[in-house]
């Protein structure tokens, strides 16, 4: 049970790297086309192309959930969990907190709330491909913290 809970605490913290790790080399490298759509003010549509990222990661989580089933791997349940949710604090605080997709969290004020806000503005103050900045999500530098 430990083990499990351990596994699950590294997965999650792991994925904000991987967040971070795909946002910057790969959405805005050679999937760029799949995550330009974000980065456009005005969209056609509720759905963005750039949530396909969304389904690659839930399929992974899919995955671990059936090797725990099958018993190939005994913490597959912790890492898809993991994977999971960590899928769904990413969700939160960027599709919902952030871009406002859903009418939730407007009124959340706090240090953090408002360092992950300038974070990700200045984010996408940048509407190209590169000089980008800021590409994980829950880990925010400390300089977007200072008023």
């Amino acid at each position: 049970m430990l083990l499990n809970i351990f596994v699950f605490i590294v997965t999650f913290s792991i994925m904000e790297f991987m967040a971070w790790f795909s946002h910057k080399y790969i959405m805005h490298g050679f999937l760029w086309n799949l995550h330009a759509d974000h980065h456009k003010k005005d969209h056609d549509s509720w759905f963005e192309r750039n949530d396909a990222f969304f389904i690659f990661y839930a399929v992974v989580s899919v995955g671990f959930f059936l090797l725990w089933q099958y018993e190939y791997l005994a913490v597959g349940l912790a890492i898809g969990l993991g994977i999971f949710s960590y899928g769904l604090a990413y969700f939160t605080v960027h599709d919902i907190f952030i871009h406002q997709r859903f009418k939730m969290f407007r009124n959340a004020n706090n240090r953090y709330a408002k360092a992950v806000r300038r974070a990700h503005k200045m984010h996408h103050k940048h509407i190209g491909k590169g000089d980008g900045e800021c590409f994980g999500m829950l880990v925010v530098p400390f300089k977007y913290f200072k008023k």
